[in-house]
């Protein structure tokens, strides 16, 4: 597999960037925006999730319907989703639809931003965020998040609060749409069997006039707190523990170790937590992950299970983070490291999967790195620096959170 990667600047500030292809079968599209929920206002909390969705209500020229029906008429698998960090939409065609998938997505990105579509799908969001108030490691998980970064607004919900939704004007949807989805806050990333010229060219004709705003962002690491707090509830039955701590950033030399490590101690399955708690029938849930940022990162360990051996369960995942250091080795790392190159590459298989990494990396880091380099650099993770990387930030060093039954407290 013969893979180019070429990029181009549009003179607005717009890039695109793209993963070439020719013997692909598919073409990947998506247009990338640097803007999440740590980029909002406190009092606009959840902005950037409700615009992804008024995203899909249609241009001034082009009903939400005709949108969709295009997309459908396309055969295009399309899409979009939020993060604390970035917003993507996307799209997924044969290479003689990738013409007609690019122009959808540059209209959709424009939207009308309609003062009745914002009322009704205001409604939309709130429904959203009740469905999410019933689901208790998310509610846990956001809370956690809320302690841990304080004041921070990486501690925002990504969907926001009843009252941060309930508030919010379509005027000051606009302004924020105007000040971040602008093109030199925008990546549009292409991979497979793509004419990169061709799109360059067509790109430049769609979006040429797109405004530019200098849009910034605060990446210092920020002052995050480490106290328990306990939650209760009527609608839980089961107990729930996370901790969530400080991690290598995005851009880290770390974060290969810090993935896997969290792997090795709370992967799916065959993990130190699967193996401690699960297998002896302590907790029916456990599991560690990393999530890397821009300036920072975060750890998160998680478990569930009787609420009255919620401390016999927080007791055994302390003393698996605290022997990690000693215990791991070369072997537990092959297998974890072989499972990541695997997951790694059955993703660049495909050019829906290049077009994502690629991406999600120039948003994030503003720089391209090959699949090869890449593999590379997970198989360069070796046991001391997994054991640098633990001394260095200490998952045990957390804010822990609990959610208990209400009878319970």
């Amino acid at each position: 597999m013969t893979v180019q990667f070429t990029s181009a600047t549009l003179d607005n500030g717009l890039t695109i960037i793209s993963e070439t292809d020719s013997a692909a079968q598919s073409v990947g599209a998506g247009f990338f925006v640097k803007t999440g929920a740590r980029d909002e206002d406190p009092s606009l909390m959840g902005v950037s999730h409700f615009l992804e969705h008024m995203m899909f209500k249609g241009t001034t020229d082009i009903s939400a319907d005709q949108l969709n029906q295009a997309f459908d008429d396309l055969g295009a698998t399309n899409n979009a989703y939020t993060t604390r960090e970035s917003t993507c939409f996307y799209a997924h065609v044969i290479p003689e639809s990738a013409p007609d998938a690019i122009e959808l997505l540059s209209q959709m990105m424009r939207p009308a931003i309609r003062q009745d579509d914002f009322d009704t799908e205001k409604n939309v969001i709130q429904e959203e965020i009740a469905m999410y108030a019933d689901n208790p490691f998310w509610v846990l998980y956001e809370q956690c998040v809320a302690n841990h970064y304080n004041t921070h607004t990486l501690g925002h919900r990504v969907l926001g609060t009843k009252e941060t939704i309930d508030a919010m004007q379509r005027d000051q949807m606009l302004q924020y749409f105007k000040d971040r989805y602008s093109a030199d806050n925008t990546v549009v990333s292409l991979a497979g069997n793509v004419d990169f010229d061709r799109a360059v060219e067509q790109i430049r004709e769609l979006c040429g006039d797109w405004n530019t705003s200098n849009p910034s962002r605060d990446t210092t690491r920020p002052n995050t707190g480490h106290e328990s707090f306990t939650m209760s509830s009527e609608r839980v039955h089961r107990g729930y523990i996370l901790g969530l701590s400080d991690a290598p950033a995005i851009d880290s030399a770390d974060r290969y170790a810090a993935a896997l490590m969290t792997q090795i101690l709370g992967g799916s399955d065959n993990s130190r937590l699967h193996w401690a708690l699960i297998e002896t029938g302590i907790a029916e849930e456990a599991m560690a992950a990393y999530d890397g940022l821009d300036g920072t990162g975060d750890y998160f360990i998680y478990a569930s299970g009787d609420p009255e051996s919620l401390d016999q369960i927080w007791d055994v995942m302390l003393g698996e983070i605290r022997s990690l250091k000693d215990s791991i080795d070369e072997e537990d790392l092959a297998k974890l490291r072989s499972k990541m190159l695997t997951s790694v590459t059955l993703a660049g298989e495909k050019p829906s999967g290049r077009m994502q990494r690629l991406g999600r990396l120039w948003t994030s880091q503003g720089r391209y790195m090959s699949l090869e380099e890449e593999i590379e650099k997970i198989n360069a993770v070796n046991v001391g620096a997994i054991q640098d990387l633990i001394d260095r930030f200490p998952i045990d060093d957390c804010t822990v959170g609990r959610m208990i039954p209400e009878r319970a407290e």
